[in-house]
């Protein structure tokens, strides 16, 4: 997601752009592989498909940053993004599932391929997937179009794939190495529909981003002067690169609490990139947790 310094219009339309792209060549190519009776082709098409979707939430994504707060909805409308990745992740596990069954159908059975056509296929298909990856390279750069331009490299293995498939076929007539190199297209597709399942579950549970160690935020908000002791730590995430957090300090001089905050808003902000934390003051009285020993203490903690 961005920030609103950022610019999400210019974002939103360059993803459009490389998703529309990449959509229309999947039904190009679909369409080509079931002609040509090439299942690595139809596989590569539902990787694209794979990119596309992906595309898609990312310029979801971008839109979504520009949508206001409401009082229904006061931290806007960002799990959407979790709805969606969950929903095309699900929907990638069952095309993995007919690549597979219908890969090992065709091993038993095979078929006559049209080398040549799968071949000159898969070769404009390559030239797409390096157009979007250069459209992505060339826009703004955060979480979004970065983990898109993953996707987009991932096809690009996907369409090499098809590629080498036609020319074997073109040049052998090994029509084995149509279905074999389907089964490793859908390998990839496996790996990262898995991987945007688990961050899709991840999300929606409210778990803490996975590039931010709790303990750690703890710990640091712990040696914050004035500060004896942290609990009730909770981090997680509405929109997908935008973390939440709350927790409770315990401080030695409630009078200085203004300070305290203003230092831990800074900490958060510069170390752990989390810029919006709402902390609660509490007196020293209370359980400590997290506290950051002095140096001596450290040395002498096991004569206690």
């Amino acid at each position: 997601m961005n920030h609103p310094h950022s610019h999400p219009a210019s974002a939103g339309n360059t993803l459009l752009l490389a998703m529309l792209l990449t959509l229309a060549f999947a039904a190009v190519e679909a369409g080509v592989g079931l002609w040509a009776g090439s299942l690595a082709l139809v596989a590569d098409a539902g990787h694209m498909v794979n990119d596309a979707a992906a595309l898609a939430l990312a310029a979801g994504a971008a839109w979504l940053a520009r949508r206001p707060v409401s009082p229904r909805h006061s931290y806007g409308l960002g799990r959407a993004e979790f709805i969606a990745a969950l929903i095309n992740s699900l929907a990638l596990l069952a095309l993995v599932a007919w690549l597979a069954i219908s890969a090992v159908e065709r091993l038993q059975t095979p078929l006559a391929v049209q080398g040549e056509a799968v071949s000159v296929t898969a070769a404009i298909g390559l030239a797409i997937n390096l157009l979007v990856a250069w459209l992505l390279t060339r826009g703004e750069k955060n979480l979004n179009t970065r983990a898109a331009l993953l996707h987009v490299l991932g096809d690009l293995l996907g369409s090499v794939a098809a590629l080498l498939s036609g020319l074997i076929i073109a040049f052998t007539g090994w029509t084995p190495i149509d279905p074999l190199l389907s089964l490793a297209i859908g390998g990839l597709i496996l790996v990262s529909s898995l991987r945007l399942l688990r961050e899709a579950l991840h999300g929606l549970m409210e778990g803490a981003p996975f590039d931010i160690e709790p303990e750690a935020v703890g710990r640091a908000l712990a040696g914050v002067p004035g500060v004896a002791s942290v609990h009730d730590l909770h981090i997680w995430n509405v929109k997908a690169d935008e973390p939440l957090l709350s927790a409770h300090l315990v401080v030695h001089d409630i009078a200085r609490w203004e300070s305290v905050l203003e230092a831990s808003h800074a900490l958060l902000a510069e170390r752990f990139g989390i810029h919006h934390a709402t902390l609660q003051p509490e007196p020293i009285t209370r359980t400590v947790h997290w506290r950051e020993l002095p140096a001596h203490d450290h040395e002498h903690k096991h004569d206690r």
